[in-house]
């Protein structure tokens, strides 16, 4: 057996290893109450609260789905240590992002992309200064994002950008809607995951036994004529309406 397949083995093994563990620690349940669980090419955004958000999406999704499903993550978090670059390149074939935009990755073959990315997505709607000076790089910013959606992937995103440990959403970043806007074919999904800041708050090791959800609402799209902060806007109210369609449904 060859180091490449000996690699891509492990890489499975502990794939449904981990899908296994996050399946039976936090009970979770998928609920599709606007869309079903078939194979089209999707942006799947969600509420974010811990580092675990996008390890319970992906594994709430069937396995043929899973295999074309792509996490958006945190370079600055991933990028430490040989075990988590493993996770995340090699089982979870993740697409990172420099939320520091230090540029200083750990992925030295793309790390001025995703610093771009980092400062495209982090400058606040409405500063018009902020967006002045990420302008030049607009096209450049998205980039690793863009050529796994040309390769036919699904992504995993969180447009709030950082872990919210509040219950109101944060306001969200742009790269949702320029990548809606770019990809009019791609299918746009919310996805609400409930209970999940209760299992794994932030700096917790052992997590809390209850039960989670992970519900997928309908898909939205950029209308005409819609603005970038009006898509934002409604993209966000969207995960909200479908926070309080699960809280009623249970």
């Amino acid at each position: 057996m060859t180091p490449s397949t000996s690699s891509s083995v492990l890489a499975r093994a502990a794939a449904m290893a981990i899908t296994g563990v996050a399946k039976a620690l936090t009970g979770a349940r998928s609920v599709w109450l606007g869309c079903a669980p078939v194979p089209r090419q999707r942006i799947y955004y969600a509420n974010h609260s811990s580092h675990s958000d996008f390890v319970l999406l992906w594994a709430s999704l069937p396995p043929l789905l899973r295999q074309r499903t792509r996490p958006v993550a945190g370079a600055d978090y991933w990028s430490k240590g040989l075990l988590r670059q493993f996770i995340i390149h090699r089982v979870f074939r993740g697409v990172l992002v420099d939320r520091s935009g230090s540029g200083k990755s750990g992925q030295d073959g793309v790390a001025a992309q995703q610093a771009s990315a980092a400062a495209a997505a982090a400058a606040p709607e409405g500063d018009s200064s902020a967006e002045q000076a990420s302008a030049p790089s607009r096209a450049d910013a998205l980039v690793p994002l863009r050529q796994a959606l040309d390769a036919g992937d699904s992504l995993i995103l969180f447009p709030e950008g950082t872990r919210n440990l509040h219950d109101e959403l944060l306001p969200f970043k742009s790269g949702l809607y320029h990548l809606a806007r770019a990809y009019p074919d791609v299918e746009i999904v919310p996805v609400w995951l409930g209970n999940l800041n209760r299992v794994m708050p932030k700096g917790a090791w052992i997590p809390l036994p209850l039960l989670c959800t992970v519900s997928f609402g309908a898909p939205i799209a950029v209308q005409d004529g819609e603005d970038k902060a009006a898509f934002l806007a409604r993209a966000r109210q969207a995960l909200i309406d479908l926070s309080q369609a699960v809280e009623v449904q249970a």
